[in-house]
């Protein structure tokens, strides 16, 4: 809902001085002192002040700044009838002063009173003060009415664009402040990602290595139950170990990746499928450096693919082939088939349902399902 320009404040932001800046701040004291002075010497230069006037005069001058200073922090805090009262207060003070002879003091007096209505206060407010001052002025001012009216009507016009510079001073610092809060979202947004992004990595892969340690584990736990020789369980344990320490070697490759140090794609298939019995790989399409979670998702994929060969198809022949097209980038990995295995139970099954949100997240697909042989597993990222 829209706020009544007549009953509406300037805001804080620019009633303030908190983003003024320090040239600024000295400028505007400058001006104050130099106003101030300018009274002091005009007001006790008057042959007819002397005596205990000059006493009273300094005194009001004192309680002037102080009703001053009072004004500017009820109209900071938005507070109406303490910012009138006070307001009213300076009038009173003008009035007197008048009365005794200080008439420069006076005149600033009433003229300021104005134009700080016209700067600080609610217009509704503001115009009424802003109208008595003027017309005490008008008629104290000894000058012919035209050019009264004059100074009368510049000294409106200058209290309104002080208060239109206030106000676009406000605005800009709150639109600062929007800005700034904007960016620190967007950078918390973007942490929050990242945090995301490596916890997703580091699960992906301890949750192979740890997989393709359970299916040796496993197939030493049947070996002893069955009662097989010692050289059979040995060998079970001796590849857990080396899994064990194979996914250390990849929790430190991810890391690396997560810092933009990621091997070529291709060198670490064919590494990969060297692990495997009957694997071959073959590239296709123009190569190209992938994005870092594209080239990610792909590793992380064809890793559990053929952890999925070893315990569901073990003997089985795979071949993974990875296709550059112009949009996206295909992996496809497929096993010749084979008896499931003692080991068929092995694992949790999680492994290509975490695979296929990775590539859901990066807007691609992944399909795993029986092949014509055995099974299919195909990844799709766009890039």
């Amino acid at each position: 809902m829209t706020e009544n320009v007549w009953t509406r404040w300037p805001s804080r932001e620019a009633l303030g001085r908190k983003e003024t800046s320090r040239p600024r701040r000295l400028l505007a004291w400058a001006v104050r002192l130099l106003v101030l002075g300018a009274l002091l010497w005009s007001a006790f230069q008057d042959s007819r002040i002397h005596g205990w006037a000059v006493v009273v005069g300094g005194v009001g001058v004192l309680v002037a700044g102080g009703l001053a200073w009072a004004l500017f922090r009820t109209t900071l805090q938005h507070r109406l009838w303490p910012s009138l009262g006070l307001v009213l207060l300076l009038l009173g003070l003008a009035v007197g002063a008048r009365a005794v002879g200080f008439h420069s003091p006076a005149t600033v007096l009433l003229c300021g009173c104005a134009i700080v209505a016209l700067e600080r206060l609610p217009l509704a407010a503001a115009l009424p003060v802003a109208s008595v001052g003027f017309t005490a002025f008008a008629v104290v001012d000894e000058d012919t009415w035209p050019t009264t009216a004059v100074v009368v009507g510049g000294m409106a016009l200058a209290g309104y664009a002080l208060r239109l510079d206030a106000e676009a001073r406000g605005n800009s610092q709150r639109l600062l402040a929007q800005e700034r809060a904007a960016r620190a979202a967007e950078a918390e947004s973007a942490a929050l990602a990242e945090r995301a992004r490596i916890a997703r990595e580091i699960h992906d892969v301890l949750a192979h290595s740890l997989s393709a340690q359970l299916v040796h584990l496993e197939a030493a736990r049947l070996l002893i139950e069955r009662g097989a020789d010692r050289a059979r369980i040995l060998e079970r344990v001796v590849a857990a170990r080396g899994m064990a320490r194979d996914g250390l070697e990849e929790t430190r490759q991810a890391l690396s990746a997560l810092r933009g140090d990621l091997t070529p794609l291709e060198e670490f298939l064919t590494d990969l499928v060297r692990q495997a019995d009957g694997a071959e790989v073959t590239v296709e399409g123009d190569r190209r450096a992938l994005p870092a979670e594209a080239s990610q998702a792909v590793r992380r994929v064809a890793q559990e693919a053929l952890t999925n060969v070893r315990k569901h198809a073990r003997g089985a022949k795979v071949s993974v082939r990875l296709e550059y097209g112009p949009r996206e980038v295909t992996l496809d990995v497929r096993d010749s088939g084979g008896s499931p295995g003692e080991l068929t139970e092995a694992g949790g099954g999680y492994g290509l349902l975490g695979m296929r949100e990775r590539a859901e997240l990066l807007g691609g697909s992944l399909d795993a399902g029986p092949g014509e042989e055995g099974f299919v597993v195909t990844l799709r990222v766009p890039v």
